[in-house]
């Protein structure tokens, strides 16, 4: 049951607690909506140092869009594993349908930390291949972040989508992740 508080209220100490203790969510998704959340900050921190106000803006950006999919993908889990409970007088095909659709939402928020991810490494190889030394670790950082969060959320969103057999949104995941891999490993040969 995700926190009755705000995760971005939350000091790291309780955020991590939470985590630590929680039954259901937050869970995997939370912890990789703030890892991506976490490379674009560092990315945006990166950018600022050396003097690159047009990636900067554009890490502030993604840190602000995926800082709240933490609290998101909490929110919609838990109301997936509720979907499953008072549905006993609902036709069995209904139920289905019901529980499907539930777990479907909860599939957006690990896709959205996937195409977050993938924007993350982008950016930060754009970084590290600007030759600023100074913050070529930190763009790496940034892009392992990227990557970690993409390729986290590709077995989310394939668990979270078990019912619909070849649903789109599972390559999608993929293709993701396999293009975050692609720029982080483009940022370590600059």
């Amino acid at each position: 049951m995700a926190s009755p508080r705000p995760y971005l209220e939350l000091t790291l100490g309780e955020w991590l607690d939470e985590l630590a203790h929680s039954q259901g969510a937050p869970g995997g998704g939370s912890a990789l909506g703030f890892a991506v959340a976490t490379g674009a900050a560092v990315l945006a921190m990166a950018a600022r140092e050396s003097g690159a106000p047009g990636l900067c803006a554009q890490a502030e950006a993604l840190r602000a869009r995926t800082a709240p999919l933490a609290q998101l993908d909490a929110e919609t889990y838990d109301e997936a594993l509720a979907s499953r409970d008072g549905k006993d007088a609902l036709r069995p095909e209904q139920r289905d349908w019901e529980i499907g659709r539930a777990f479907a939402r909860a599939a957006e928020p690990p896709l959205e930390i996937a195409r977050a991810g993938a924007d993350v490494a982008e950016l930060a190889a754009q970084l590290a291949a600007s030759g600023d030394l100074r913050v070529r670790a930190d763009a790496l950082a940034a892009a392992a972040l990227g990557v970690a969060a993409a390729r986290g959320a590709v077995s989310l969103v394939a668990t979270n989508l078990t019912a619909l057999d070849g649903d789109p949104r599972v390559a999608e995941a993929e293709q993701l992740a396999a293009t975050a891999e692609r720029f982080a490993a483009g940022a370590r040969r600059t």
